[in-house]
């Protein structure tokens, strides 16, 4: 067998293949982006930057994640297609270079009572098998370890076409589930506290139901009085079994009151449809009020809080059970399973190892598999969703991130730097939005958008290297090496909130006194217990406003007007000046136009394909019938004003002939925690993560309260929106408020009058007040890691 000579040329020309190395965008027009032209290298580490609202995410994820995730949908089938999300093409020229985008975001997993980290990460799934496979006795399929799966079954005759003639059978099926029968799977039970119902020494024809809207002769209590199920006049304690019965639990009967055509149904199962279904945010206040009153959620006495029945909790794997190994910290978990030795299910504790493994990896070890997915900070939801790539064998991908470091502890954002550059180093294109320092300092290439918010941003203020951006003199340059100093003095407290023994979650028996008149921070590792004791010992009502980070909801027909209660005095000064309803200056009421019902653009579904929004030809996009743009409020038609600026509408409400006190608080406030480009109708579900939390602050901020509760405002903030907040969080505490804010960033820590560190480590290595004093003191003794931080961030 011969072989032929190699040569090998001196130097050999590129492969034509090895020339796309960037991913080329001209011309990006999405949002507030203003012709965007810049070319992103592959295999590199790009961070985008800029101040909140400035358009990264319109340029990340809204136009080169978009367009590269729908040019992947087109390779489907169109039968295929129509079960997928539909994505219209980005406003763009070219989108060059683009390879397949894997998106991380923030956007909270569900929250379903039925989701929890297992669930939401395949963990369970390989756990069910597992204990299919090993656990003794054997009770069934993984179903039976599902808490998700009923166990049912059921018999009865099948009847079939076979050979022309049509043939009777006997069949029958069963399923073993893992539900709880008693909570179905949820974990908790709800029981309705009767006497917030009904006043049992009262008759019906005196009032006894005190339910909101059951009460004042009205169709709901006259539908329980003259149903003749039972005699009015009667107190309800005399009632008899069945009268009680009919009066609380009957299932739905048509009857005729009043010549009238009702469903009567018992007062029990019409408050859970028509009251409890709802979610709890979505409620009136008054309704919500009544229902946290009349509801109690307990843990489900049948299977203690587990989800799972008697047969599921019986089978085990040395001595654990699925539910035992579920409610495990999972770095413990993973240390059990690596002690399993079973090699008839070795590739399936191989992958679930990795799993575990990854969790901790990524700092979440201190999590549960049984913890709600609902309960997950936003940071928390982003970093279980990078699990599933972090030991993918994919490269020469696109991975986006958006703002990896929210939720994260100063010593924890190193973890997750090394994580970012061990994807770019495998060969991916790492695309990161992020505001923090430490992250932007480890770029290859920075992308930095401004210069300012809105209108005022949307191009591309600087483009190159960490180094060039530090000397660029752009707003996010200015900033870079900005370190706020610690406070020389501190406020004094007016006095105490006093926490004794929280046992909330992770929390060892915690003792605190909170000062209160000053700004008090609750810092301390992701997972040390921040939040479970703020929220846990401090909950919101009478003198506590709490900010927490839940998302805000809001249609494509909510904006900042209607979503903080500015409408209302707005529609009101127009209806009160041109004497007419205020209903007319609605687009989602009486003021719509007809053609569009007020939304200003028809929408056409096209099926598989992209739907195609066209502006409304009738009102031109203004969303109101032509008439009601007759009436003017100082010389502004209701469009007009919505299309202001807060910055605009301040001055247009604060004095003249449109002065509206009640609509000029608002948006004052609104000005106040940095929101003043945002445009009255821009709708909601176009505002950035940031913009989002601090219009949810703006709307607070109206609440009375003493004490203000905000779990990390900081989240979405630019370095120099930063400066900015701490000024509104001085005018909190100059004007008697107390303020306790959870945070990690060391800007807050070091303005801060006092700070209470909590850890040492995270879940059960958690849990402890581990250091409380002054930021000055903190740095002074670097007993702790947010003190050795805080100290090196300092210059301490």
């Amino acid at each position: 067998m011969s072989m032929a000579p190699r040569t090998d040329p001196q130097s050999p020309a590129p492969h034509v293949a090895d020339s796309h190395d960037l991913i080329r965008v001209h011309g990006a027009r999405e949002n507030n982006l203003k012709d965007v032209n810049i070319e992103i290298p592959k295999r590199r580490l790009t961070v985008f930057t800029g101040v909140s609202g400035s358009g990264k995410s319109s340029l990340v994820f809204d136009t080169i994640a978009a367009e590269s995730q729908r040019l992947i949908n087109e390779t489907y089938s169109a039968f295929v297609q129509g079960f997928m999300p539909t994505l219209a093409r980005p406003e763009v020229d070219v989108l060059d270079g683009l390879t397949t985008v894997i998106t991380v975001d923030q956007q909270r997993l569900g929250a379903d009572p039925r989701s929890t980290v297992g669930t939401a990460t395949d963990a369970n799934a390989m756990l069910r098998i597992l204990f299919s496979r090993l656990g003794k006795p054997h009770i069934g399929s993984p179903k039976a370890f599902s808490f998700n799966v009923a166990s049912i079954s059921g018999a009865g005759a099948v009847t079939m076409e076979r050979g022309g003639q049509t043939v009777k059978e006997r069949r029958s099926f069963s399923i073993t589930g893992g539900m709880c029968p008693r909570c179905e799977g949820r974990g908790s039970v709800s029981d309705l506290d009767l006497t917030q119902l009904y006043d049992d020494s009262k008759s019906l024809s005196e009032g006894a139901i005190t339910v909101p809207g059951y009460t004042g002769g009205g169709w709901n209590s006259r539908l329980y009085s003259e149903s003749g199920f039972f005699d009015p006049d009667k107190p309800i304690r005399k009632f008899t079994r069945k009268e009680l019965h009919d009066f609380l639990h009957r299932e739905p009967t048509r009857m005729k009151i009043a010549g009238i055509n009702m469903t009567y149904e018992g007062l029990i199962p019409r408050i859970q449809r028509s009251m409890l279904a709802k979610e709890r945010e979505g409620m009136q206040p008054h309704i919500r009020e009544f229902v946290d009153r009349a509801v109690t959620f307990t843990t489900c006495p049948e299977c203690d809080g587990t989800r799972l029945n008697e047969g599921a909790r019986s089978s085990k794997i040395k001595r654990i059970s699925i539910a035992d190994a579920c409610a495990m910290q999972i770095s413990d978990l993973a240390e059990w399973v690596r002690g399993l030795d079973e090699p008839s299910v070795a590739p399936l504790l191989t992958a679930l190892q990795q799993t575990l493994d990854s969790f901790v990896e990524i700092g979440l070890g201190y999590l549960s598999l049984d913890r709600p997915a609902g309960t997950l900070s936003g940071g928390e939801a982003q970093r279980v969703k990078m699990i599933r790539h972090l030991g993918s064998s994919l490269t020469d991908v696109t991975y986006v991130f958006d703002e990896p470091t929210i939720g994260l502890h100063p010593h924890d954002i190193q973890r997750m730097n090394d994580l970012l550059l061990r994807l770019r180093d495998k060969g991916n294109t790492v695309l990161v939005v992020e505001h923090k320092p430490e992250t932007i300092a480890i770029a290859d290439h920075v992308v930095d958008l401004g210069p300012g918010a809105g209108t005022a941003g949307g191009t591309v203020c600087f483009e190159g290297t960490v180094e060039g951006l530090r000397t660029g003199g752009t707003i996010t340059g200015r900033h870079f090496d900005d370190r706020a100093a610690v406070k020389e003095t501190v406020r004094k407290p007016t006095g105490t909130l006093e926490i004794r023994g929280a046992r909330t979650h992770n929390l060892q028996g915690v003792d605190v006194d909170i000062p209160l008149g000053v700004l008090a921070v609750v810092t301390g590792v992701a997972g040390s217990g921040k939040s479970s004791l703020v929220h846990g010992s401090i909950p919101a009502g009478e003198g506590v406003v709490s900010v927490d980070q839940a998302a805000i909801r809001g249609s494509r027909r909510s904006n900042p007007a209607t979503y903080t209660g500015l409408l209302d005095p707005i529609r009101k000064a127009f209806a009160k000046v041109n004497g007419v309803k205020p209903a007319l200056f609605s687009a989602n009421s009486e003021g719509a136009c007809p053609t569009c019902n007020g939304a200003g653009v028809i929408y056409t579904d096209l099926a598989m394909m992209a739907g195609v929004a066209t502006t409304c030809e009738e009102c031109e996009g203004k969303r109101f019938q032509a008439s009601v743009l007759d009436y003017h409020l100082g010389g502004r038609d209701i469009s007009e004003v919505l299309a202001m600026s807060v910055t605009e509408a301040e001055e247009f409400f604060g004095a003249g002939e449109a002065a509206t006190p009640a609509a000029h608080r608002i948006l004052t406030r609104l000005a106040d925690v940095g929101l003043g480009y945002l445009t009255l109708g821009q709708p909601l579900t176009t505002l950035s993560g940031g913009e989002r939390q601090r219009l949810k602050l703006a709307t607070h901020m109206a609440e009375k309260g003493g004490v203000y509760v905000l779990d990390e405002p900081t989240a979405g903030l630019h370095l120099a929106d930063v400066e900015q907040l701490l000024g509104l969080l001085d005018r909190l505490v100059d004007a008697g408020k107390s303020v306790i804010v959870v945070e990690h960033h060391q800007a807050v820590m070091a303005h801060a009058d006092w700070i209470i560190d909590l850890g040492p480590g995270a879940g059960h290595d958690g849990g402890r007040l581990v250091f409380e004093g002054t930021p000055a003191d903190l740095v002074a003794s670097r007993s702790t890691l947010t003190g050795k931080h805080l100290a090196t961030y300092v210059g301490g």
